[in-house]
């Protein structure tokens, strides 16, 4: 639910004004990639000036009430030579993990979606699921130490623990293969998973957020978290587009299963009878 107050001003004061009637959440989603077509597509929504000179888009994002803030890797050189990337969220556990929490304890984000590029095919695959593998059983990354250790906090999970995506996964692949762009969107359900790179490390890691935050009594709670494979082949104008439908589709998802604020807490803000609902 969105509220606006006839009486305010600006984009700054109609969000701070929705966040004091709401109380237990943010509006803040986050959103992460890897490797190409995964940090391409997300360069409107970095607050990054280096890495979007046109400016921040995710500011009350297409009036909807949310921002939207994305965290990526470059990679000079390309990927053949470059593959772990260099910046924020970096192909490495280590780096991965440090990035993750120091981020969402800043944005104490209300949903999270990682990305990832799949290894074929133009797809938008929703995991439904991601484990929690033994340490040593994660394929290597491409700096020492390569793989996860004990000192991460994913390290005190139990090993094969399983967490499920809470996204609105089928919403999410209805409304994406509407558009009917040259991809294909399913939802995987296979006992794949998400694989045993740091792809999957990162799916465990939204979802496991999500399900840290998901309770009602929660300061910062947290409705949505999961995680998105998209196929090596995909356009990035194509994956952009994907990428909006997605994030539209999750706000509107949002709307629905936040609470609507008590009474009290619209006289308290002083939004009580200017108040209205937006769809």
């Amino acid at each position: 639910m969105r509220i606006f107050g006839s009486g305010l001003c600006g984009t700054a004061l109609v969000l701070a004004a929705t966040a004091a009637v709401r109380g237990a959440n943010t509006q803040n989603i986050l959103i992460t990639g890897y490797w190409p077509p995964t940090n391409e597509m997300l360069r409107q929504w970095s607050t990054n000036p280096a890495q979007n000179p046109g400016g921040w888009q995710g500011l009350n994002w297409e009036g909807r009430g949310y921002n939207i803030y994305s965290y990526f890797p470059e990679f000079p050189g390309g990927t053949g030579v470059n593959p772990r990337g260099t910046g924020d969220f970096q192909v490495d556990y280590q780096a991965a993990s440090a990035d993750f929490w120091r981020v969402t304890s800043e944005l104490h984000p209300v949903a999270i979606i990682t990305f990832s590029r799949g290894s074929s095919g133009s797809n938008w695959e929703l995991e439904s699921r991601a484990r929690k593998l033994p340490l040593n059983s994660w394929t290597p990354d491409y700096l020492a130490p390569t793989r996860p250790t004990p000192d991460l906090p994913i390290a005190l999970e139990p090993d094969n623990n399983i967490r499920f995506s809470s996204l609105p996964m089928t919403q999410i692949r209805n409304a994406v293969a509407a558009a009917n762009l040259p991809l294909t969107a399913f939802i995987d359900t296979s006992n794949d998973f998400g694989g045993t790179f740091v792809s999957e490390f990162t799916s465990y890691h939204s979802a496991w957020y999500a399900n840290l935050h998901s309770a009602p009594d929660d300061p910062f709670r947290t409705f949505a978290g999961g995680h998105i494979h998209v196929g090596i082949s995909t356009p990035t104008a194509t994956a952009v587009t994907a990428t909006e439908i997605t994030l539209r589709t999750l706000t509107d998802y949002l709307d629905q299963v936040i609470p609507a604020p008590s009474t009290a807490a619209l006289l308290g803000a002083g939004l009580l009878g200017s108040a209205r609902r937006r769809r």
